[in-house]
């Protein structure tokens, strides 16, 4: 059901009440009970142990209180006390913080429960949670166990899948959508269980409404939804928790003091999953290997709720080219030769993948291709020959303003090139795109930008396309509440042949040239611009960094060969090792271990269902036919030319998804409820806390972990400063000075040539740093490391000027500063009178006579004296308030006789 707007209404999500577990076993039941961080609301699940092969589970709805609670498991220990020659009683095995799900194979049902966790990140008071280690608990009682042989070995391939890497899950917030879409206001409510209130309950006369929401997870980013199927129609709400797997990393950007969160949140879809040989292209649905959806937020976190907090979000896709193809892994070579394993003619997998994206994202999509054009023997040129015929067949039957935008750039050619700056030219295309698909902002344009000159091209862009936006929000229908919001419209889908290393590094150019926008947009820098080698940029560099091993090792089974600072050409040379055995590594597990992984995963996301009547997973030969599915089976009426859903158009360039918002609960609440009281949740006020313990002070911090020690008095995070390493060998150098000093100049260490990865011999061309001579290197080596070098101090070095200290600088006052001086002096000139001279009489003061308005010897701090308002004022605004309720009981003549004439043209 849909339902009206509010002036004042506000979304909240609701907060897990199960956020602790205690597992207790009897020969019949196991008894499940979850509990609040306080332990003063509980819920009990009871689970049957006498049926071998099917769950059986109750869930009563019921909350306890904590007697109620004591006394039911009293007696459920009274019941189960052990008898003579039966040591079977009522135990607890397992305490635990949430359930993963529940799966079986060829014997009964298992439960899977998170034994431990670890804070990794906050949004707002909604705290990020990893999973640190799992535990299965076999259901049916062993008196009823029908044993297999292949069930030890079907456990033991799906304990393969490590839950203790990379999974995240959180109480209260929605870890599997973006933070635009969580922010964004439900449009309906598709109801899921019951408690439903009716429409009329969320209308309250007056104030502000507070209503709690129970949104729909994003399925295509949960990793256990086929774990919860046999229990979620069935469970309360609270007992639900959804997984999702991926990378999340977070660091404090620390401005003299004020903290800025820079989140990282990359989540991998559960649709055509696997590793990296036996899982390219796309299947018939349109899902593609490897697809990734990279969400880089920064906000304030002195203010940590989402009403009143500064939030922004920027969203970027990786994922493989969408079409049928693959590669021949039979011959152990490096490089496998590439196959296009179907002909397809009208682009229909491609149009199923854009049209997802569509929905997900809005328009632009900008698509920037980094597969290589030119070769000597073709190879990675049909997938570019490809995948260009398909956006070209495509874009034909799109309005031109909504079509997809192709971007191709053949990095690993433009690498190999001596002169050439890949970062340099991925920031261009960054800015591009970027300006095109704006970023996300959750608070109104701040005062400063209207001060400020902005002289920004990009950024005006954005700000057109986001009028644009919120008046087709308006001409909607679906529009609720005043609109503040600024939203990402369209994305950027970055892809190489693996989407590992080479996108890795172009996501980067993305995010940076993202956060200097979203740093401008909170108000902490002047223009939208951040330089390479300031601690800012450093950090955004490490969590993109761990973000790209991290994906790789899911993925390649290895970590990135070619890193980020490969590309900028300031890897050092001994990184050539590391490259040499991430190789190997990569090749080993691709060659080896890949096909047990690919079957691990299979069995974890219910790609695979092992049955008596069906050949096991190990045996057989491929699992196409799991992934890509019947190709008879796809919607037949989807027309070749119209390839995208017919209502999602009409909102374009606004994400469908969004616009169409659904939930499955929405209800009132008061603001101090525990169930939507975030502050309560985040900062347990209940509980001793060990100040070193928080998470504020193990987070990753700019200052402590990224400023160098020698920074002098610039503490600033958006400082350019030199890069550790290469300090020495530039004070060491007699022509230090004469060479460009990017801490100096303000220009980025990107134009390097120190590369640690190139074969080819580079040329430092005027704009760089030139390599230093052998003997300067040699003599920079015999420096003590606690003696750091005098050569290349200067005077100013060692006293810096009141600007680089202070940021300011003492200039004579302005002209109307004066003026404004001397119109207080004056004043106080007149209050006196000038002292005769030449009668030799002292001078002569006239006071000041100040007006008290109160009277202070009756009024104090805590009380005022009421003021008397005499009858006729009191009849005024009467009058005034009548007519402006109503409208007035008499016309004057007058008026009336002036309206006529003015009516009838005669004035």
């Amino acid at each position: 059901m849909s339902f009206p707007s509010f002036p004042k209404m506000k979304f909240t999500p609701f907060i897990s009440s199960i956020q602790k577990m205690a597992l207790y076993e009897t020969k019949a039941r196991i008894f499940l009970v979850g509990s609040n961080n306080t332990q003063t609301k509980f819920r009990v699940l009871k689970i049957d142990r006498t049926e071998p092969k099917t769950l059986v589970v109750i869930d009563d709805h019921v909350e306890y209180s904590h007697q109620e609670i004591r006394d039911l498991l009293s007696m459920i220990d009274m019941g189960n006390r052990p008898r003579p020659r039966n040591n079977l009683g009522f135990s607890k095995t397992v305490s635990a913080f949430g359930i993963v799900g529940f799966v079986k194979f060829l014997e009964g049902y298992y439960i899977v429960l998170i034994t431990k966790r670890r804070r990794i990140a906050v949004m707002g008071y909604h705290t990020i949670y990893k999973i640190e280690d799992t535990t299965m608990v076999y259901i049916p009682n062993e008196s009823v166990r029908i044993h297999h042989p292949d069930e030890a070995r079907y456990v033991k391939l799906f304990q393969s899948v490590d839950l203790s890497s990379n999974f995240y899950f959180s109480y209260s917030y929605d870890l599997s959508h973006t933070l635009q879409y969580n922010l964004s206001p439900p449009k309906e409510i598709r109801p899921t269980f019951e408690g439903i209130p009716q429409e009329s309950a969320l209308t309250e006369p007056g104030g502000n409404v507070v209503l709690g929401v129970k949104a729909h997870p994003n399925y295509k980013f949960v990793w256990n939804s086929f774990l919860l199927k046999p229990v979620e129609s069935v469970f309360h709400p609270d007992w639900i928790l959804f997984v999702i797997h991926g990378f999340v990393g977070q660091s404090n950007i620390s401005l003299y003091g004020k903290s800025l969160y820079l989140t990282l949140i990359a989540r991998r879809s559960n649709k055509y999953a696997g590793t990296r040989f036996l899982k390219r292209g796309a299947n018939y649905e349109g899902d593609v290997a490897n697809e990734v959806e990279t969400e880089q937020t920064v906000h304030d976190a002195s203010v940590s709720g989402f009403q009143q907090g500064r939030y922004t979000s920027y969203v970027q896709l990786r994922g493989s080219v969408p079409t049928h193809w693959s590669q021949d892994i039979s011959k152990m070579v490096p490089k496998p030769p590439i196959l296009l394993d179907l002909s397809d003619a009208f682009s229909q997998t491609a149009a199923e993948h854009f049209n997802q994206l569509l929905r997900r994202y809005g328009s632009p999509v900008i698509v920037l291709n980094l597969v290589k054009k030119r070769e000597k023997k073709r190879h990675e040129g049909l997938l570019t020959e490809e995948y260009l015929k398909d956006v070209t067949y495509l874009n034909q039957f799109l309005p031109p303003m909504h079509q997809i935008q192709y971007i191709g750039f053949d990095m690993a050619r433009l690498n190999k090139l001596k002169e050439a700056n890949v970062m340099s030219r991925l920031a261009d295309i960054a800015s591009i795109a970027v300006s095109r698909t704006g970023i996300f902002r959750s608070f109104p344009p701040l005062h400063v930008h209207r001060l400020w000159p902005t002289q920004s091209k990009p950024e005006e862009e954005m700000e057109s396309k986001f009028r644009d936006c919120f008046h087709q929000l308006q001409n909607s229908g679906l529009y609720v509440g005043r609109q503040t919001h600024r939203r990402q419209v369209g994305v950027t889908r970055v892809n190489c042949v693996d989407c590992l290393d080479r996108t890795n590094t172009a996501q980067f150019a993305l995010g940076r040239c993202a956060l200097a926008y979203q740093l401008y947009a909170l108000g902490v820098v002047a223009t939208p611009h951040v330089e390479f080698d300031s601690d800012c940029v450093r950090m955004l560099e490490e969590l993109y960094e761990d973000h790209g091993d991290t994906l790789a090792l899911q993925y390649g089974g290895s970590q990135l060969v070619h890193r980020i600072k490969s590309y900028r050409r300031i890897a050092p040379w001994t990184s050539q090792g590391n490259d040499i055995m991430q190789s190997l590594s990569r090749y080993y597990s691709n060659t080896f271990s890949d096909a047990d992984k690919q079957n691990a995963i299979n069995l974890f996301l219910g790609v695979f269902n092992p049955q008596d009547s069906r050949i096991p997973i190990w045996e057989q030969q491929s699992d196409a036919h799991l992934h890509r599915g019947n190709p008879f089976n796809l919607k037949m009426a989807m027309s070749y030319t119209q390839w995208w859903d017919a209502n999602m158009l009409r909102y374009l360039p606004l994400p469908y998804d969004e616009v169409i918002k659904s939930c499955s609960s929405i209800v009132p609440v008061s603001p101090l409820e525990v169930m939507v009281d975030g502050y309560y949740e985040f900062y347990r006020p209940f509980e001793f806390t060990v100040v070193s313990d928080l998470f504020g002070v193990t987070i990753s911090h700019s200052v402590r972990d990224f400023m160098p020690n020698n920074c002098g008095t610039d503490f600033s995070p958006f400082a350019v400063r030199v890069r550790p390493g290469k300090r020495r060998e530039e004070l060491s150098s007699k022509n230090a000075l004469a060479l460009r000093n990017p801490s100096l100049t303000g220009q980025s260490s990107t134009s390097s040539t120190a590369s640690g990865t190139s074969t080819e011999s580079e040329d430092s061309s005027d704009d760089e740093i030139k390599p230093f001579q052998p003997k300067s290197e040699e003599k920079a080596d015999k420096i003590p490391e606690n003696k750091p070098s005098l050569e290349g101090l200067t005077f100013a070095a060692l006293l810096p000027s009141m600007k680089q200290v202070y940021g300011t600088d003492i200039h004579p006052p302005h002209r109307n500063d004066i003026g404004i001086y001397r119109k207080y002096a004056n004043m106080a000139i007149s209050s006196c009178i000038q002292p005769d001279l030449s009668s030799g009489k002292a001078a002569t003061y006239k006071r000041l006579m100040l007006v008290q308005q109160s009277a202070f010897t009756i009024d104090n701090t805590l009380q005022v004296t009421t003021p008397f308002v005499g009858k006729s004022s009191l009849d005024v605004y009467f009058n005034y308030c009548f007519k402006g309720r109503k409208c007035p009981l008499s016309i004057n003549p007058s008026d009336l006789n002036l309206y006529r004439r003015y009516a009838s043209g005669k004035t």
